[in-house]
């Protein structure tokens, strides 16, 4: 098994190799604003480093989100064509569980949230009562109308970092590990457990948007 992971939901364009037993190599950029130009060359970057090609790899792993449109698609459009020019499967991934299994090995047992940033003043977030156990579906909030849920739980997390009033109890990992991601397919793979089609969980509709009364320039 050699399987390649990459996630682009969050600021972090983070990627990784496994062998079913231990990562071999991974990359870890924070730019929100990069990921189209920083996801291929990290990817040369772990192989090089694991002295491996791109044709050993037998699977691929990929954060579905939640995240932001733009940087979400990169990381999902090129894990895609990875799994078709090579053949093999590709595996979805919550980010958030990720996130929460990055959490656990940091030393987190739980209860606990996972929060991302969401923008618009807002969290993509989810509550957990392990590593990797997720209770109930992703959602997207803003902090304030969430605070009686997640009231007493430490929780992980750039979304969190950001709202300290809501999230009091605010620890690492600030963002995604596509190593976390990973050993958790990893996991999840020996355990013949089931995983997500590799289709963006946005939660929301994108930021841009059709102008509602925009003027028809074409000829009649």
């Amino acid at each position: 098994m050699l399987l390649l992971a990459v996630d682009t939901a969050t600021p972090a364009v983070t990627v990784a190799l496994h062998d079913g037993e231990s990562v071999l190599a991974e990359s870890h950029q924070v730019d929100a604003r990069r990921h189209g130009e920083l996801l291929i060359p990290s990817v040369d970057r772990v192989l090089a480093e694991a002295g491996l090609k791109l044709d050993a790899v037998t699977g691929i792993v990929v954060g579905v989100g939640p995240g932001p449109y733009t940087g979400l698609r990169v990381g999902l459009v090129t894990a895609s064509t990875f799994a078709a020019v090579l053949g093999v499967p590709v595996h979805g991934l919550c980010t958030l569980d990720g996130l929460a299994y990055a959490a656990g090995t940091a030393g987190i047992e739980g209860p606990f949230t996972v929060a991302t940033d969401a923008r618009r003043k807002e969290v993509y977030w989810a509550r957990y009562e392990d590593p990797r156990t997720r209770v109930g579906e992703p959602s997207v909030d803003r902090p304030a109308d969430i605070a009686e849920q997640v009231a007493g739980l430490p929780a992980v997390g750039q979304g969190a970092l950001l709202y300290p009033e809501v999230f009091p109890d605010a620890r690492g990992p600030e963002h995604q590990s596509a190593a976390a991601l990973a050993s958790l397919a990893a996991e999840r793979l020996a355990a013949g457990a089931e995983f997500l089609p590799p289709t963006p969980l946005y939660l929301r509709r994108p930021d841009a948007q059709v102008p509602k009364n925009y003027k028809v320039v074409t000829p009649q």
